[in-house]
């Protein structure tokens, strides 16, 4: 029998990322998992430092880190901290892959749930995909969600009505 006792979910707070947080939150809860919320923030200095010279940089990181943290808290819910033990994570990097991947090497994680936007291949020749290479290099089993995916998560009240009970 598969056992998942830590469940990490890379957001970007898009669209898929919220498809792949519903994902996560009930492996999290089918399996009796702690639920982990990541999500990457850019380095600010490294990548414009050589650009703009009057900008306070490491002002500016903790601030963007501070929102990111914000945002973060916001969408895990208070059911999701007493049920599911969830906690948010931010990490800097230039690399959203990278930082991904690593946080899942060095932390306890048995699954990770990304979401992917699906772009066709022109754009992902241009642009990359951090699903792709988080699949390509990751160190345990990744599960990819696509926002406009079929649903396979059915509202608590369709589950309720499939199992025979009624909700009123």
């Amino acid at each position: 029998m598969m056992a998942l006792k830590h469940v990490l979910v890379a957001t970007d707070f898009g669209p898929a990322s919220e498809q792949a947080l519903a994902y996560g939150r009930e492996l999290a809860r089918t399996f009796g998992a702690q639920l982990r919320v990541l999500h990457v923030v850019e380095n600010v200095a490294a990548r414009y430092a050589t650009e703009v010279a009057f900008v306070d940089f490491p002002d500016l990181q903790v601030k963007v880190e501070e929102a990111a943290q914000k945002r973060l808290n916001g969408v895990l819910t208070e059911d999701d901290r007493k049920t599911l033990a969830a906690t948010a994570v931010v990490m800097t990097s230039n690399s959203p892959a990278t930082a991904i991947v690593e946080h899942a090497a060095t932390e306890p994680t048995d699954v990770l749930v990304v979401g992917t936007h699906g772009r066709g291949p022109v754009a992902h020749f241009f642009m990359g995909s951090v699903a792709e290479r988080v699949v390509r290099t990751a160190p345990c089993p990744v599960l990819t969600v696509h926002a406009a995916e079929h649903d396979f998560l059915a509202p608590d009240a369709l589950v309720a009505v499939a199992q025979g009970s009624t909700v009123f």
